[in-house]
């Protein structure tokens, strides 16, 4: 049989074990007793000797011995005040009661300091107890134990008293404080704030210097001692010089005690609002129950994942309880001793939070065992997701802050615990403490820096400068010149590994030149090797022949690292779109796009359409060139792609406008002379209109954005600002290419009217049919497919000249280049 292990309770209020009422009851009555049937004879002094004779009851039972026969307490002086002849009566009950209002003020006086001296240790005593509503079970220890006079006083006594007792409530509120967080659960903070209460309880308490007390107390017991020690052997020593040695430590432990009054009352709170949200919801009940959801296992396995949620209560731990302290201590600046306490406590209890800030920033290591510190790792999300994620999940996901704020305006709604209170500050180690706010994104990204080296293989070892700070505490200013350096440090050591170790340069160079087209003669020569293959529909062609083809056009060439290129059948045409724009002309935009949408589902995607290039990428590098970023290539290689193949195939129409049909004179037939020169100047309106936006992308989008890239990359500084400026690069490249705006989009999907048919046949025909008789009804046919087809390409040539024009006066005035080149070829009509 396993032995058994009980469990702790973190979250529940922890009873004191000890006696039950009833026993604790009849132990102090039987004290209570004793103490009332002490009698002491006449005190008989001869030569310094004390003679104690002790009487006993008349039923015949000894008096039991008790410290009073001690001669030591005999010569006390305050209780030589006490004689023979002001015993305390044997009454029991409410008489009790009146004990101390029949007795002498300096006799009061010496009983009220003999129980004070209890009730500084928690203990009740015998005309001091506790108060009437106090409940040992009930009551919450953290809370303390009040203490109230039981019996009249005099009232200058009674005040005097009253001052002292709540420091009884305050050390057993500390004390229990003290025991209960000191559980594994609270975390690391929670254990060095309670260590630092017991370092404030023993040398930070300063007392006035007196004759009584020689030296300083060491801690509060010592203190208690030492006032037990003035009790008994000071004739001087009353209730105003006990408060005059008190009173310092009164104001101090106060401090304490609402300190943890406050983060006692937040736990209290967060356990209430969670028991209050999980109670059962009678309709919800019967809705269950009708659904057949109301059995007694499913509801253990509800209960289970219920447990296991992130809605159960959190501790206040970790940045939360540092939060809290400096909050108290900026609230109560103006009083010189709670900024000292406080202090204190915030430099103690922050040497865990900043140990763990400095692993984190200097080895990329978290160590956060109990989930205090304000990272957040999601172990769920690896290095191996990069090669299927299109969303840079592992380095916007793997390490983040756990209030949800990053760098960008968006905001992360995952996995944030809910605050304490409707706009209240977050629990746990997600309440990121006021010093460090300003600082979070830069201790976030020197540890995710060299979390990435640590990836590769590489361990990161602390520098020797780092290991003489192990000393920095949070109130520091040498913690953010640490951070600050341990984030430059970072960033130098990751760019070193991307641009010279992983060659990050000539990688971005390789993809301008397969992508970009750059050198594109290897495009030419795939584009004339599988013309055939690129005809077929894009769901029956083979990606096998089609990336031995590539490789075949690719091995004449001096390509840098073209094995890593590879040919891919894009599923749908993707666009980082806009939206469509306002004041465009769109004569029945709407209904020519549901029916250009009606014959684009219905005819099949061609492999020329869907061909695009993918590029495989190892890490570290695929952080910069992650499939996000590929995507966008693929999106600028399809468009280039696009022009290109338009570009061909009104060159070999050229070819074809050379042969003997174009070129032969007939001079009898004017009207097919003329038509023929209008085929060859739409021909050439056509190839113009292609080859300026070609052009324009080429040699003004592209290429110039490029050199500013590099010259960017030539001065980088942080890892984050080079990821920002390629992707920057990228979506400007986009944008002015006119791939982010629908309508737009809408044109550049009409260039296929640039494809036109082989005029050749027709051509022959029309030549073989102007000899016969029926030449000229033969001709009307020709002209009007002509016209047809060119009054088309006029109306969305009109069409994206016009779009053009509008998005450079409006949004984008990189667009006006283009715009000139293409009223240069509206003049050709």
């Amino acid at each position: 049989m396993d032995p058994y292990t009980p469990r702790t309770r973190p979250g529940g209020r922890k009873k004191n074990l000890g006696l039950s009422a009833k026993e604790y009851t009849k132990i102090t009555g039987t004290i209570a007793s004793v103490r009332r049937n002490r009698q002491l004879n006449d005190d008989i002094f001869e030569d310094g000797d004390v003679r104690v004779r002790s009487s006993r009851e008349s039923r015949g039972k000894s008096h039991e011995p008790s410290f009073i026969a001690e001669i030591s307490f005999v010569r006390a002086p305050l209780n030589s005040r006490v004689g023979a002849s002001a015993s305390i009566p044997k009454s029991k009950g409410k008489t009790r009661e009146d004990v101390l209002d029949n007795l002498p003020v300096d006799i009061q006086e010496a009983l009220i300091l003999e129980d004070l001296l209890y009730v500084l240790m928690g203990i009740e005593g015998t005309y001091i107890s506790y108060h009437p509503e106090y409940s040992q079970e009930d009551d919450d220890p953290l809370k303390g134990i009040s203490f109230v006079v039981s019996s009249p006083l005099d009232s200058s006594l009674r005040d005097l008293t009253e001052r002292i007792l709540p420091l009884g409530t305050y050390y057993t509120a500390i004390s229990s404080f003290v025991e209960s967080r000191s559980h594994l659960d609270f975390g690391l903070v929670n254990h060095a704030l309670c260590a630092a209460i017991r370092d404030m309880l023993k040398v930070g308490l300063s007392y006035p210097p007196s004759v009584v007390l020689l030296t300083p107390p060491k801690d509060y017991q010592t203190l208690l001692s030492q006032l037990e020690h003035a009790f008994n052997t000071s004739p001087q020593f009353s209730l105003q010089k006990l408060w005059f040695y008190v009173h310092p430590t009164v104001h101090t432990l106060s401090l304490i005690y609402q300190l943890i009054l406050e983060l006692a009352t937040t736990d209290d709170d967060d356990a209430s609002s969670s028991s209050s949200s999980s109670e059962s919801d009678p309709e919800q009940a019967a809705r269950d129950e009708a659904l057949g959801l109301g059995g007694a296992k499913l509801k253990a396995v509800l209960s289970d994942m219920k447990k296991s949620t992130s809605d159960a209560p959190i501790n206040v731990k970790g940045g939360e309880v540092l939060t809290v302290i400096y909050e108290r201590m900026q609230t109560m600046s103006g009083d010189p001793t709670a900024v000292k306490v406080y202090g204190t406590l915030l430099t103690a209890a922050g040497v865990p939070y900043v140990e763990m800030l400095r692993v984190w920033t200097t080895t990329g290591r978290l160590e956060d065992p109990y989930e205090e510190l304000c990272v957040k790792e999601s172990k769920f999300i690896s290095k191996g997701i990069l090669e299927v994620d299109y969303t840079d999940e592992y380095w916007e996901r793997r390490y983040t802050l756990r209030d949800g704020s990053t760098l960008s305006s968006k905001r992360q709604h995952t996995g944030i615990p809910p605050p304490r209170t409707p706009g209240g500050r977050l629990p746990g180690g997600a309440c990121i403490p006021p010093l460090l706010e300003g600082w979070k994104h830069k201790f976030l990204l020197a540890g995710k820096y060299l979390n990435v080296i640590r990836e590769c293989g590489i361990e990161v070892q602390a520098d020797q400068k780092d290991l003489t700070n192990k000393s920095l505490s949070m109130e520091d200013e040498k913690l953010y010149k640490f951070i600050e350096d341990a984030y430059t440090h970072a960033n130098r050591t990751l760019l070193r590994l991307l641009l010279q170790d992983q060659q990050l340069i000539p990688r971005l160079r390789s993809l301008k030149r397969y992508f970009f087209l750059s050198s594109s003669s290897f495009l030419t020569h795939l584009l004339d090797l599988a013309h055939i293959e690129l005809k077929k529909p894009a769901k029956g062609v083979s990606i096998v022949k089609l990336q031995s083809l590539l490789d075949l056009s690719l091995t004449g060439e001096d390509a840098a690292f073209r094995e890593d290129v590879r040919v891919s059948i894009a599923s749908s045409v993707a666009v980082i779109g806009g939206e469509e724009g306002e004041g465009v002309p769109d004569d029945d935009a709407k209904k020519d796009r549901d029916r250009e949408k009606e014959k684009d589902d219905k005819k099949p995607m061609l492999a020329i359409d869907a061909l695009t290039l993918d590029y495989n990428v190892k890490f570290p590098l695929s952080l910069v060139i992650s499939r996000k970023t590929i995507l966008r290539y693929q999106l600028l290689f399809r468009f280039l792609l696009h022009l290109k193949h338009v570009e061909q195939s009104l060159a070999s129409m050229w070819i074809e406008q050379k042969t003997t049909p174009w070129r032969r004179s007939v001079p009898n037939h004017p009207e097919f002379e003329q038509w023929r020169l209008r085929v060859a100047l739409l021909r050439a309106r056509m190839l113009a209109f292609v080859q300026q936006i070609l052009a324009f992308t080429t040699f003004e989008v592209l290429e110039p954005n490029w050199r500013a890239l590099e010259a960017k990359l030539a001065k980088v500084t942080t890892v984050d600002q080079l990821l920002r400026d390629h992707v920057d690069f990228l979506d400007t490249c986009l944008k002015e290419c006119m791939l982010t705006s629908a309508k737009l989009l809408r044109s550049h999907a009409r260039r296929s009217l640039c494809t036109p048919p082989s005029f050749t046949k027709s051509a022959n025909q029309a030549l073989a049919a102007a000899e016969s008789d029926d030449g000229d009804q033969a001709m009307n046919k020709r002209w009007e497919f002509l016209k047809k087809f060119e009054s088309n390409f006029n109306h969305w040539f009109k069409f994206h000249l016009d779009c053009v024009q509008y998005y450079a006066s409006s949004e984008n005035v990189s667009l006006l280049p283009l715009v000139v080149r293409l009223s240069s070829i509206k003049a050709m009509s």
